[in-house]
């Protein structure tokens, strides 16, 4: 329960201090760091690197194949029509 404590003139929230609540949640080392990390983590918050694959957002394909493709598409489209 949280309380105002009038002798101290603190704020009391019930949480003894020193004691953190993420210690108590389960950590693995980063597997390029080694640094501990929470278990759910998607991202390693020291190296910034995606834990697993399926976390790592895509990347955009070069625009040099985007333009590749467009031209040979028209390139069939003109043979086509000629």
């Amino acid at each position: 329960m949280s309380t105002w404590d009038d002798d101290e003139d603190d704020w009391d929230d019930g949480v003894a201090e020193g004691s953190d609540d993420l210690d108590d949640e389960p950590t693995v080392p980063c597997p390029y760091c080694r640094r501990p990390i929470h278990e759910d983590a998607q991202r390693c918050p020291y190296c910034e690197q995606y834990i697993s694959e399926e976390d790592r957002p895509t990347e955009p394909k070069p625009w040099w194949l985007v333009a590749g493709v467009v031209v040979c598409l028209l390139l069939v489209v003109w043979w086509i029509l000629a």
